[in-house]
């Protein structure tokens, strides 16, 4: 099973994140702008998404086993 993450998603998520940050006054706007448009980021991000997604996916087979469950 393959396991795909929109990377629409992802720059969503980060547009909110970089939002947030810049509310906080952790970064200024121009740096949120940035994030939010560079594609490297998006692209990185999307990578990191989908491989959490399949660790979760590969951990909760393993506890599922451990456990005794219908797999």
């Amino acid at each position: 099973m393959k396991i795909t993450v929109n990377p629409a998603l992802v720059r969503n998520g980060l547009r909110y994140a970089a939002g947030a940050l810049v509310a906080k006054g952790m970064i200024d706007a121009n740096t949120g702008a940035a994030l939010v448009a560079d594609q490297a980021v998006v692209d990185a991000l999307t990578s990191l998404a989908g491989l959490a997604l399949g660790a979760a996916t590969e951990a909760v087979y393993a506890l599922a086993k451990r456990m005794g469950w219908r797999t």
